[in-house]
């Protein structure tokens, strides 16, 4: 253990008192953590398990964290340097309510945790450490913190979580105290919802982690320089925003002195959002709502929408320009065999260069049936994270796409189900 030791220095990560990506002489964004969102990696519904039984398998705990670890390699040579991983998980936004979810590896009272949960944990931290790779720990995740009674209970959870990588001897975490505190979903619980709460358990978690570095993210556009002032790495996430006021939180959080890291860890799949982020000094997240938090997790680089965005990393990390022919950057996702759900179908155009599409048209059996205009270009667009349904898609329906570009030019996608 701890063949990878994470350090900083200003705003620049290094592992093993070298900067990120120093192995790469030419790279042009050393001291950066590059980072994807893998916050179900040790994922267990205890209330009902077996609805997760889906697009085409069966869920098990154990083989979810171990498909993960099987894939870090590969994420690794595509140049993600970091994962966020979540005690208590995330949201299966497109199809489950969370608040019917138990995912909760805390008692009660905050005070012990589940072995078995932690022992998955462990095997990820560790698996991480051997190729070179951090572990962004996020402690809260908000339809989970409905089984702690009150403030105090939080607390306990903090110390308990910030002990147990202490006495593990972790070298290459990083804590994040909760994902998107200000969410609505956190105000049972003041210390979690307000900044100052916040401050509070980040302080606690330094002193109890005995010097882990520590931080909290807001809602995409939530900036608090309360909690950035308080943090060891300012964690910011970037849904919902345009570039611009991507660009404008990047300012914000740089005008915190001293300088100190700045971690995207949750954005979306549209990875126009990445150029801004990276070529202002900040690491940016790769957040797929769909194919990497929806369990059972498929945890390789699958084709489309996570291929597109490796590729595109390769080109900023090794300046590797992507070969493929102009029909081949683009993917219409969604129609997969098995990755349908209730009937319902979540249908985009994946693209390796987004910023060059002016619109998408889709048609259904030669019908227009949608046009998107924003990346990712969704059929019934909410946010860049996450999308309304088609319902209804029965086998044999041709489902096309025809990519407008800003030069001219119609690309065409097509699809029979």
């Amino acid at each position: 253990m701890n063949r990878t030791t994470l350090s900083i220095e200003k705003d620049k990560f290094l592992i093993n008192n070298k900067l990120t990506y120093s192995e790469i002489p030419a790279c042009k964004y050393q001291g950066l953590l590059m980072n994807t969102r893998f916050v179900q990696g040790i994922f267990e519904d205890k209330l009902d398990p077996k609805r997760f039984d889906r697009f085409g398998r069966n869920f098990h705990a154990e083989q979810n964290t171990r498909d993960l670890i099987a894939s870090l390699p590969k994420w690794y040579a595509a140049g993600v340097r970091g994962i966020t991983v979540g005690l208590q998980g995330g949201g299966a936004c497109f199809t489950i309510d969370g608040n019917t979810i138990q995912n909760n590896p805390f008692s009660s009272d905050g005070k012990s945790l589940d072995h078995s949960y932690m022992n998955r944990m462990e095997s990820i931290i560790n698996a991480a450490d051997e190729i070179g790779m951090v572990v962004i720990v996020s402690y809260f995740y908000w339809s989970q913190t409905r089984f702690f009674k009150g403030e105090e209970e939080i607390q306990n959870a903090v110390v308990t979580a910030s002990t147990w990588l202490k006495e593990k001897g972790y070298k290459n975490v990083i804590i994040e105290i909760a994902n998107e505190h200000n969410m609505e979903g956190y105000m049972k619980h003041k210390i979690l919802h307000q900044d100052a709460g916040i401050v509070t358990l980040i302080h606690l978690a330094k002193e109890a982690s005995g010097g882990i570095p520590v931080g909290c993210s807001g809602t995409g556009g939530y900036f608090s320089e309360d909690i950035a002032e308080a943090s060891d790495v300012i964690m910011i996430h970037g849904n919902e925003l345009t570039r611009n006021q991507l660009y404008n939180m990047i300012k914000r959080a740089k005008a915190i002195k001293p300088m100190r890291p700045i971690v995207i860890n949750e954005d979306s799949q549209a990875i126009s959002q990445m150029e801004v982020a990276i070529k202002n000094g900040v690491s940016w997240g790769y957040y797929n709502n769909m194919t990497k938090q929806e369990p059972p997790v498929d945890w390789r680089i699958t084709k489309g929408e996570d291929q597109f965005f490796t590729l595109r990393l390769k080109e900023y990390i090794k300046n590797e320009a992507p070969k493929l022919p102009l029909e081949d950057q683009f993917y219409l996702q969604g129609l997969e065999p098995n990755m349908e759900y209730e009937g319902k179908r979540f249908i985009r155009l994946a693209s390796l260069y987004p910023e060059k599409i002016n619109y998408v048209e889709f048609y259904r059996n030669d019908e227009l049936y949608e046009i998107a205009y924003d990346d990712p270009f969704c059929i019934n667009f909410i946010w860049n994270w996450i999308q309304g349904p088609v319902e209804g898609v029965k086998q044999g329906e041709e489902w096309k796409a025809i990519v407008c570009l800003s030069d001219g030019r119609r690309i065409e996608k097509s699809l029979v189900v």
